[in-house]
């Protein structure tokens, strides 16, 4: 999941402490996918950090999951996390593709415990192995005596000890000459881009990188709304076109969301955009012409649209979509909605998306690691460290190549340039507004990149939200394009 550091909470923080020590806990399973009969091993554990003096700076928990038999020169693993910066990755080990998942109702919330988990039909561990990573100090990971926030919490230093805990993984488990593949979630995708590079560069190339609810280039998303661009209102409008359709607010609606998304497209990037850079010099003609064209493809009124000069942010329309009715739709995925405790508030302090699925796969972390898997620890799971990020006038350090607003394309460009064979999958819900889909089509396209290595792209686009694995349907389609793309990139 993606916050924003504005959005984070402060308090106080503690100096790193010595981490109790537990042995990693080593479990064995079986599961049956697509009547194939899998034996696997489970390893819970932790891997120590180092600085350049070899002194321990922080423990990074993880769970792998390694297919009994396999042979490590020729069967793929798939490093996994989620994003924030500041969530461990219980969100894509709890949800998408690991051997056990738990299930969410659609988009209704979920409800008090208990809670189930079950088996994952849809799991990738007949194509790769798997190790979910928690970025340093979440999950049971903590920062150590050598360690200290700053040489952690920033795009740069976060990239850096990804690599590190992967040089030492393939060290400790003899995967030196595997097939190796990223898959991020959200601001994980951030770290995807950056850590492919740093691996390219020390010597480890990468077959494949999963980008999963992009955020590549800040400036062309929150930053510019916040900075009073307009890029951010172009990149909204098709996602709140298919928000609009799934809860049949849009005027002569279609029957299916693919037969208006093209247009809606075409009109963000051209009559739109040349609307929005008239600036006050735009005719009332053509102020009217467009006003009534929004209204067309968000639902929301012309009057609305007319008094918001046209542009409407996103957290705007979320709170204005379904207001007559008393709802509140989600920003991590829109089909999730609540009620409201005053219909006049800008918005709630909550999103729909969490309240249905914060208690169930909290829960579900906690009972698995602990019982399942038997991982003996006295430490609490920490699913998010934001607190602790932003603690006593903290933050996360998003410059990078010099530039204060975060922009890894030019890292992945050059991943792609140093290492033609490099495949990308890049995976977007309709539904998601922190991070739309638009935007990640419009950042992928324009890459410097040779033309021939366009091809090393494919997208994947579902009915859902930013955590495409929360319907049970769109994870079932996700699986399968993932299942021929592993193909693809392993020449298979």
């Amino acid at each position: 999941m993606l916050i924003l550091a504005a959005a984070a909470l402060a308090v106080a923080s503690a100096a790193p402490v010595a981490a109790p020590e537990t042995p990693d806990a080593v479990t064995h399973h079986v599961i049956t996918i697509g009547g194939r009969v899998l034996a696997y091993t489970a390893r819970a554990g932790t891997i120590v950090l180092r600085d350049a003096q070899e002194h321990p700076t922080a423990s990074v928990f993880y769970v792998a999951y390694t297919l009994d038999g396999g042979m490590p020169s020729t069967r793929p693993v798939t490093f996994m996390y989620n994003g924030g910066p500041g969530s461990s990755t219980m969100w894509l080990h709890m949800g998408s593709f690991g051997p056990m998942k738990v299930p969410t109702p659609g988009d209704a919330l979920s409800g008090p415990p208990p809670y189930q988990l079950e088996e994952n039909p849809d799991t990738l561990l007949d194509k790769t192995d798997l190790v979910f990573i928690d970025m340093p100090d979440s999950g049971f990971g903590r920062i150590l005596s050598a360690g200290k926030p700053s040489m952690f919490f920033g795009v740069d230093e976060d990239a850096q000890a990804f690599a590190q805990f992967i040089q030492r993984y393939i060290t400790t488990f003899s995967r030196w000459n595997s097939p190796k593949f990223l898959f991020g979630e959200s601001y994980g995708t951030t770290r995807s881009a950056a850590l492919v590079d740093v691996l390219q560069q020390q010597g480890i190339n990468v077959n494949g990188v999963v980008l999963q609810s992009s955020i590549l280039n800040f400036g062309l998303d929150y930053g510019d709304l916040i900075a009073g661009g307009d890029w951010g209102y172009i990149f909204n409008l098709p996602t709140e076109t298919a928000v609009a359709w799934y809860h049949h607010a849009l005027p002569d609606a279609p029957a299916d969301l693919q037969s208006i998304l093209p247009q809606v497209e075409q009109f963000a990037l051209g009559e739109y955009s040349d609307a929005l850079t008239k600036g006050a010099s735009i005719s009332k003609s053509e102020f009217d012409d467009v006003a009534e064209k929004l209204h067309r493809y968000t639902g929301l009124s012309v009057s609305y649209i007319r008094t918001s000069n046209l542009r409407v942010p996103y957290w705007r329309f979320d709170t204005e979509l379904l207001r007559d009715q008393g709802l509140e739709i989600g920003r991590l995925d829109a089909r999730f909605e609540t009620t409201v405790m005053d219909r006049a508030a800008s918005a709630q302090p909550w999103d729909p998306t969490d309240a249905a699925i914060d208690a169930p796969y909290t829960t579900a972390i906690n009972e698995y690691l602990r019982r399942d898997l038997g991982y003996d620890t006295p430490l609490l799971y920490r699913t998010q460290i934001y607190d602790i990020i932003y603690a006593n006038g903290g933050s996360w350090d998003f410059t990078h190549r010099g530039n204060p607003t975060t922009d890894v394309t030019p890292d992945l460009a050059e991943a792609m340039t140093m290492n033609p064979r490099l495949k990308i999958f890049s995976a977007n819900g309709y539904f998601d507004f922190a991070t739309p889909f638009f935007a990640t089509v419009y950042t992928l396209q324009h890459l410097t990149i040779d033309p021939s290595l366009r091809s090393n792209i494919t997208f994947g686009f579902y009915p859902t939200g930013h955590m495409i694995y929360l319907d049970s349907q769109a994870l079932h389609q996700y699986h399968d394009d993932l299942e021929r793309w592993y193909d693809n990139a392993l020449g298979r």
